[in-house]
């Protein structure tokens, strides 16, 4: 329903802000570390949203970064996991830990989160990896200049199948990955992704 607000902060608390928005003050639940990314009140502000409606109650849910939203959609897909474990979840970890997680199979990391066992943590590895894979077949080969960049080539589809799994478009993510290519000190597909996704969060 709603993609993003964006608005002045006039309230921060532990676990949720208000944003206003010609006149409308839209009261969102966040976690923790997505609350501390943002200023201070008075400050405009971006945040990505996710209407949850559960029985007769309507939520709205906010994240700083857009990949953030996209982890908790994936999550709250898992059986057993619903809005309070997934914010527990993402304010354990950056959404870029968790993906370096389940890439390296690290159940046992993902494990450390308050609600979260072992049994729970490898189940949430196997649909996150296999949603953030998705696209992985049908992924187009990066044109220009990334593709002459001393990088193994599949590394570079493996980043770029899971910034398209993120939601961001060719533009964002191949700029992203150039600028990761470079930066990075250890071209592997986790060093880049860091890179990438570090770069595409402060934009």
């Amino acid at each position: 329903m709603f993609d993003y607000i964006k608005g002045e902060l006039v309230y921060k608390g532990e676990d949720s802000i208000v944003v206003e928005n010609n006149g409308i003050g839209y009261s969102i639940l966040a976690n923790s570390r997505t609350i501390s990314l943002f200023p201070n009140l008075g400050s405009e502000i971006k945040v990505y949203t996710k209407l949850v409606h559960k029985e007769d109650i309507m939520t709205l849910v906010g994240f700083k970064q857009k990949e953030d939203r996209v982890i908790f959609d994936i999550l709250t897909s898992v059986s057993g996991i619903g809005t309070k474990v997934a914010l527990i979840l993402l304010d354990e970890f950056s959404g870029c830990e968790l993906i370096d997680y389940v890439i390296n199979e690290d159940f046992k990391s993902i494990s450390r989160a308050k609600g979260v066992g072992l049994k729970l943590a490898q189940k949430i590895i196997i649909e996150l990896k296999g949603k953030l894979s998705a696209k992985k077949t049908t992924a187009e080969i990066i044109h220009g200049k990334i593709e002459n960049l001393d990088v193994n080539h599949d590394e570079l589809i493996e980043v770029q199948t899971i910034l398209q799994s993120l939601g961001y478009n060719h533009d964002e993510y191949t700029k992203a990955i150039e600028f990761a290519v470079k930066k990075a000190n250890v071209k592997t597909s986790e060093e880049i992704l860091k890179e990438a996704l570090s770069m595409l969060s402060n934009v």
